[in-house]
């Protein structure tokens, strides 16, 4: 699945698409949660960090893993930060990393694409 939209559009139609693929190949609620809420996560960095409106937004199920990627228009690339216990923002990739496998960004010649990979648990 690839899409290219609008802000909220593409958070919803990606959800969406993600959550059917996941279902239709058997996934549990806990995985399809945690995919569709890393997901969010990249999108949001994508519109907040990576200064772009209308992200790519790729997925796909090969065997047992899902990888799913986020391109933005920003060449600046992500970091985890250590944050205070009062700090408001600044935690998405450290919960990306909690729910997901594997995580990881890809400099592209236009901006980046950050990624993150869920194996299949029965």
């Amino acid at each position: 699945m690839c899409t290219r939209n609008s802000p909220s559009l593409t958070l919803t139609l990606s959800r969406q698409a993600l959550r059917n693929a996941l279902t239709r190949n058997g996934w549990s609620p806990d995985s399809i949660s945690n995919a569709e809420l890393a997901l969010a996560e990249l999108i949001t960095n994508a519109w907040r960090h990576g200064n772009t409106t209308s992200p790519i937004v790729y997925f796909s199920i090969l065997g047992i893993t899902l990888h799913v990627s986020v391109s933005d228009e920003s060449d600046a690339l992500p970091e985890p930060r250590a944050l205070s216990d009062l700090a408001e923002h600044g935690r998405g990739l450290q919960l990306v990393e909690g729910l997901t496998h594997r995580w990881g960004v890809d400099p592209q010649k236009r901006g980046k694409s950050t990624w993150f990979e869920l194996d299949f648990v029965a």
